[in-house]
């Protein structure tokens, strides 16, 4: 066995280091030059001459380095070679470096934070050794004439300054002026009266907190100014408080007294009215005794109040002024007459309403107070009037109208009455409105059958017709009307019962019974249809007619008689296809105007759209109808229709 020894043989491979990376140093500024301060020492794991050789710190004209040699290693300390003054750098930045022996050598930073501490070394200071300042007398207690300024330049304690008067100042100075110790102001706590004293010389003392204090001075002196010291005033001898709105102009409202304790000029008066009220001053026979008079017309409902500002002033110099507030209160004349918001009114109400019940309010307002604005509703009933307003009531106090009576759209369509707004003042004024009112009709006409013939509230005929004819032939008509209009007459027909639905069929518009093919031997000779006509309304009502029809053998009559049916379907297909055309083109341009409406309101501003959309009681339906006849037929164009208890007022571009 034998044994090798190894010997690592070491690099400069390690960067020199110190335990922090800063390091703060508290210097006070009269600290003498050759005070040492020690530094942290740096570390370096290599070893020989790898290891830490030396230190060096960033050039300045204050601190040098300097290195002691100990078993740890080479120790650094900081030098201070010049007086530090913290008033000039308050705080010093240094960088130390430590490097090692190797090469190329290695190095690490140590940042060095030098902060001076202050000592009293600097007297507080003013800007000026004299001050000189002009105030007036009579100057208001607690005002400030002046405050005082003075710097150090130290800090803390040592730069916080206290102000004081000289101790040799005469009694009377206290009396008047005081001194803020701490803001230094110097502010009035007496009478200052420049016929007594026209200067006063004010010693001023600041003293810092150092120890010990150091101070220093200052001289104040205060010129006294003479001025025009007695204000004027006004005395109120009479005041009327309230004056009505139809006062003449010159009413007297108000008598002032002005005076002045001053003399000569300073004792003169100027007076007027500064704000913009209908009231003007009027001078009397008595030197400084005035008037206050009505100068324009009164309008209560414009201004219920006045806030008279008068304002009086002497010819002093300079002048002094004195203000007062007189209030006056406008009391109210009936001179305005309950308004209507519309002249005329247009209310939708449905047929067969209640007796009694409510069928519209309206409302009206008064721009004058209590008795005068309180209204009363009434309904003008002239000699020729309509009828039909003796069957209106109205309630007096909130102008809810009631209708006594049941309105029936197929003996009444509109009418109209008017509403009368009284007022309640000495001489009532009144206003009035027209109403227009419209009566929508409900479904409450069953279809009533003209033919077949009715007998005792049901209809029934016989046809006979040839066993020869071919299909499509024209057996007979059902002919209904009913007195509803729109939906509510729009008639629709249909079979209730047949007895042989191969034969015959019925055309749900026109009522037409025609053959469905030719007959044949097996066929009965007897045949009976039951028709239901009904009408269109929300709950439908409707109406049944039968019609017997018999065959018999060709014979010429019948033979003309199919000739004159053909000819007489033909004219009915021409109507048909006329009413069509009509009832197409309609259709067209209701739906092009709802396309412009919809253009118009979407292009419009939102006030604009809202005024003229569609009302909100607008239900959709169809109820409004043109009725037209043909012959024996009656037609009708159906169009939009106002829901019920609806209103159109003016301005309104609801279709009605």
């Amino acid at each position: 066995m034998h044994y090798v020894t190894v010997e690592i043989t070491d690099v400069n491979d390690n960067f020199p280091s110190f335990p922090e990376t800063q390091q703060t140093i508290e210097i006070a500024e009269h600290t003498l030059p050759g005070r040492r301060f020690q530094l942290h020492n740096a570390h370096d794991p290599d070893a020989g001459i790898n290891s830490v050789r030396t230190y060096t710190l960033t050039t300045n004209e204050y601190f040098d380095i300097n290195i002691r040699q100990s078993d740890t290693g080479m120790i650094p300390f900081l030098i201070l070679k010049k007086s530090l003054d913290r008033e000039q750098k308050d705080k010093h930045e240094l960088v130390v470096t430590a490097v090692d022996g190797g090469k190329p050598p290695k190095s690490g930073k140590l940042n060095i934070n030098i902060i001076v501490l202050d000592i009293n070394d600097n007297r507080p200071v003013f800007s000026q050794e004299i001050y000189q300042l002009s105030i007036k007398e009579n100057i208001p207690l607690g005002t400030t004439v002046f405050r005082m300024n003075a710097t150090d330049v130290d800090e803390g304690v040592n730069g916080e300054i206290e102000y004081n008067l000289g101790k040799t100042l005469l009694r009377k100075v206290f009396d008047i002026f005081e001194l803020d110790k701490v803001k230094g102001e110097i502010v009035v706590k007496g009478l200052v009266d420049y016929e007594e004293k026209n200067t006063y010389e004010l010693d001023v003392e600041a003293s810092d907190k150092g120890t010990p204090p150091l101070t220093g001075e200052c001289r104040l002196i205060l010129k006294i100014l003479d001025v025009n010291d007695n204000p004027p005033e006004i005395e109120v001898t009479s005041l009327s408080n309230t004056v009505s709105e139809d006062s003449k102009r010159g009413t007297v409202i108000s008598l002032l007294s002005f005076s002045d304790k001053d003399s000569g000029m300073n004792g003169k008066i100027i007076a007027n009215i500064i704000n913009d009220v209908p009231f003007e001053l009027k001078p009397s026979y008595k030197e400084n005794i005035y008037s206050v008079v009505v100068k324009d017309n009164l309008d209560r409902e414009e201004v219920s109040d006045y806030d008279i500002q008068i304002k009086i002033t002497d010819c002093g110099d300079p002048p002094l002024s004195t203000i007062k507030s007189i209030k006056i209160e406008v009391s109210d004349v009936n001179d305005n007459s309950p308004q209507f918001s519309y002249n005329v009114l247009q209310i939708y109400i449905a047929e067969n309403n209640v007796a009694g019940g409510s069928i519209f309010s309206v409302s009206a307002t008064d721009n004058d107070l209590n008795e005068n604005a309180v209204i009363s509703y009434s309904i003008r009933r002239d000699i020729n009037e309509n009828s039909v307003a003796s069957f209106l009531n109205i309630n007096s106090e909130n102008g809810e109208i009631f209708a006594l009576k049941s309105f029936d759209f197929e003996t009444l369509k509109t009418f109209q009455f008017q509403v009368v707004a009284t007022d309640s003042g000495t001489t009532s004024l009144s206003s009035n409105v027209t109403v227009n009112v419209f009566i929508l009709d409900q479904n409450d006409n069953a279809p009533v059958i003209l033919y077949p013939l009715s007998s005792n509230g049901s209809a029934e005929g016989v046809e006979e017709i040839p066993r020869n004819v071919n299909a499509g032939h024209l057996v007979t008509k059902v002919r209904a009307y009913d007195a509803d209009i729109g939906y509510n007459g729009w008639l629709l027909f249909s079979l209730q019962e047949v007895t042989d639905h191969s034969l015959f069929g019925l055309d749900r518009y026109t009522g037409q019974i025609r053959t469905l093919r030719s007959f044949t031997e097996t066929d009965e000779a007897e045949h009976k249809l039951v028709i239901l006509v009904k009408d269109n309304g929300n709950v439908s009502l409707s109406a049944t007619a039968t019609v017997i029809v018999k065959l018999v053998e060709p014979k010429e009559a019948f033979a003309a008689s199919d000739v004159k049916s053909v000819a007489t379907d033909d004219e009915e297909d021409n109507v048909t296809f006329y009413l069509m055309i009509t009832l197409g083109a309609v259709s067209v341009l209701f739906v092009i105007s709802i396309i412009i409406l919809i253009a118009m309101q979407c292009s419009k501003s939102p006030d604009f759209a809202s005024k003229y959309l569609q009302e909100t009681n607008y239900d959709g339906t169809l109820c409004h109808s043109i009725q037209y006849r043909s012959g024996d037929k009656r037609y009708m164009l159906v169009g939009p229709r106002m829901s019920i208890g609806s209103t159109i007022v003016p301005g309104s571009h609801a279709i009605h």
